[in-house]
């Protein structure tokens, strides 16, 4: 088996979730009744809130490098960053990193691709909303991504770092982002919703809303690690 290495804490409720979906997966792939071996870096999560706040991407990119060092260090073969937002700076890191890493980003438009979906909304932190490092990656497969307007992305973002971030998850919240996919979906027809933040699907947690699937990034990177883990 191949040693994954996970950065974490980006955020802890997140990594949490990658924990358990993991093993849970592993076991399931293997029916063996054994579990995965897998090494965690659970780096500061403020640290990278202020690179990214402050727009210093070639700081947010040297912290992660630190920690994917770790990682290499402890013995792992591959990794991962658990999170959407510091897949932002991605093509600067992984030319760089001493492991090979798998990519949320590619992972998705993997998914979205099989499933033949041709213009998806995408949710995430202002940053991950409002940057190019999504509809890059979609685009070469001819996959049209839209994002919520202003006020509605001013609603995600805040929603997303004061609430599910220190693991707050209310139902008037999910209420609202539920609200927000029916008016992308009347007015713009998105034939889904990339949830692109690993908070998300915490509170999210249904496949699908009003016939729109959720395309929940942290399942389909989980299950691009395990397979990796089992080659």
């Amino acid at each position: 088996m191949r040693t994954l290495g996970i950065i974490g804490g980006l955020g802890p409720e997140s990594t949490i979730d990658y924990y358990q979906r993991i093993i849970a997966l592993y076991r399931e792939r293997t029916g063996d009744g054994s579990y995965p071996e897998f090494i965690i870096n659970s780096v500061n999560l403020k640290k990278g809130l202020d690179f990214m706040a402050a727009g210093d991407l070639a700081g947010m990119a040297e912290y992660l490098l630190e920690g994917i060092g770790k990682l290499a260090d402890a013995g792992a073969g591959f990794g991962l960053i658990s999170a959407n937002t510091p897949h932002i700076v991605f093509d600067d890191v992984a030319p760089k990193s001493p492991i090979p890493l798998i990519s949320i980003v590619e992972a998705t438009c993997a998914a979205a691709k099989a499933r033949k979906l041709k213009r998806l909304a995408l949710f995430g932190t202002r940053y991950t909303m409002q940057a190019t490092f999504y509809p890059k990656v979609f685009s070469h497969e001819g996959i049209e991504l839209l994002v919520p307007n202003a006020n509605d992305q001013d609603y995600i973002h805040d929603k997303y770092m004061n609430e599910l971030v220190p693991g707050k998850f209310l139902p008037e919240t999910r209420a609202s982002l539920l609200a927000i996919v029916d008016r992308m979906k009347a007015k713009s027809d998105i034939g889904g919703v990339i949830l692109a933040g690993t908070e998300l699907p915490l509170i999210l947690r249904d496949p699908e809303h009003n016939g729109i699937p959720f395309l929940d990034t942290t399942k389909i990177h989980v299950e691009a690690a395990v397979a990796e883990m089992l080659l």
